[in-house]
């Protein structure tokens, strides 16, 4: 029995970068000589465990072979006779399949480090094309490391164009993809997950809402990229780097301007009303793909509302008052400050703007802060009662956004 670490800490390390977990694949044991020194079994379609003392997981080693569509269709073998040259074989990219064994010794029969070395993401064997989800990590690895300078490599991305045009894509479990999709919208560049998608012509399928709104012109006098598609990445680039880490915010700003590509081409360049006309197909993706509740939210918010953030200095107080409680700004504080930050990403993802002041994020933050600050103690209980209260918190409120529209002004 030998252990080696593998896959994300080994290559992170070569990368100068903080690892994250360690992940060790053991050689030449079993399931039952794992329960006897103690560890944990947590594998379901195939034998991983926690050690009994650092928590960090354990994996027999296996080899996969194909028996069916979809990314469950496997048969695993973990027999003790698996080599440790056949398990890194079996894995997606040849930088996940670097083994370090307890020395620090590098096992890389890929060539991985080279690739590392050379910025490219290289699929690993011919077994990358039986996994369609592989598709959408190489997209998702892409985003992670765009700003390092990887590209995909041409043989690779012909395979992922290969994939694509098979269908398999199809058989993808919609809980797998969003969670491909938010682990994307967690790094540094969104923007690589889409144009690698969409180079491999797998973004038409996964996700056509946004595949359509590229070659969807705009007004070049608010939007000098003009393309709706150029201006989504830059938006969603901007997400990542005004909220780091943070999918709610990526996924609020990767779909709130959907509603472009059913503008009429009639109408064109403008787009008058997509604010609205975004919230079908916002809606369908998020059945689609199961996407959890506070995401759907605040996206829904974000689309209909971010042209009312942007022209915020024109909207009257009571409009302001409006707005804060359609967001369920009074019960659910913390999103006005979400929305904040999308409708920013939006302003700011722009050619020419990645630098301008967005005052309406302040002033959005500010106004709800003084409406938030009147609640219903402070009403007269006496003087009004029943629905007059809440007409009477109403009319408090809005006059509160006033004052505070005047002391700004002073």
């Amino acid at each position: 029995m030998k252990t080696y670490l593998v896959g994300g800490a080994v290559r992170d390390r070569l990368l100068g970068l903080k690892p994250g977990d360690n992940d060790h694949v053991v050689v030449g044991s079993t399931p039952e000589e794992m329960l006897a020194l103690g560890f944990k079994p947590v594998g379901r379609d195939f034998p991983v465990f926690l050690h009994p003392q650092t928590g960090e997981e354990y994996a027999l080693a296996r080899t996969e072979r194909k028996s069916g569509r979809g990314y469950r269709g496997f048969v695993v073998d973990a027999d003790p006779s698996v080599t440790l040259e056949e398990d890194l074989r079996r894995r997606d990219f040849t930088i996940n399949a670097i083994a370090q064994d307890e020395d620090g010794k590098l096992v890389d029969p890929l060539g991985g480090a080279r690739d590392i070395e050379q910025r490219v993401l290289r699929h690993a064997g011919t077994a990358f094309a039986e996994d369609p989800l592989r598709v959408l990590r190489a997209a998702r690895f892409m985003a992670r490391f765009a700003a390092l300078d990887f590209h995909v490599a041409p043989e690779t991305m012909a395979l992922m164009q290969d994939m694509a045009n098979g269908g398999e894509l199809a058989e993808l479990v919609p809980e797998r993809v969003w969670q491909e999709l938010s682990r994307a919208l967690r790094s540094p560049t969104p923007s690589a997950f889409l144009r690698t998608l969409r180079d491999c012509g797998a973004l038409a399928q996964v996700l056509p809402e946004i595949d359509a709104l590229y070659g969807v012109p705009q007004r070049a006098e608010y939007h000098p990229e003009i393309d709706t598609g150029l201006h989504q990445e830059m938006v969603s680039d901007m997400a990542a780097r005004l909220a780091p880490g943070d999918d709610l915010i990526g996924f609020a700003a990767l779909t709130h301007d959907l509603g472009k590509a059913l503008t009429p081409a009639d109408v064109l360049p403008k787009h008058i009303g997509h604010e609205q006309a975004g919230l079908a197909p916002l809606r369908a993706l998020c059945g689609r793909f199961k996407v959890p509740a506070a995401h759907r939210e605040l996206a829904i918010v974000a689309c209909r509302e971010h042209l009312n953030v942007h022209r915020l200095d024109e909207l009257r107080d009571a409009t302001v008052f409006e707005l804060l409680a359609r967001c369920d700004a009074f019960r659910k504080p913390e999103r006005i400050a979400q929305l904040a930050l999308v409708c920013e990403a939006d302003k700011r993802g722009r050619l020419g703007s990645a630098e301008a002041e967005y005052p309406q994020a302040r002033d959005l933050l500010r106004l709800h802060a003084a409406a938030l600050a009147v609640n219903a103690r402070d009403i007269d209980n006496e003087t009004h009662s029943g629905p007059a209260v809440g007409e009477a918190l109403k009319k408090a409120r809005v006059t509160a956004i006033g004052k505070a529209r005047n002391r700004e002004t002073r």
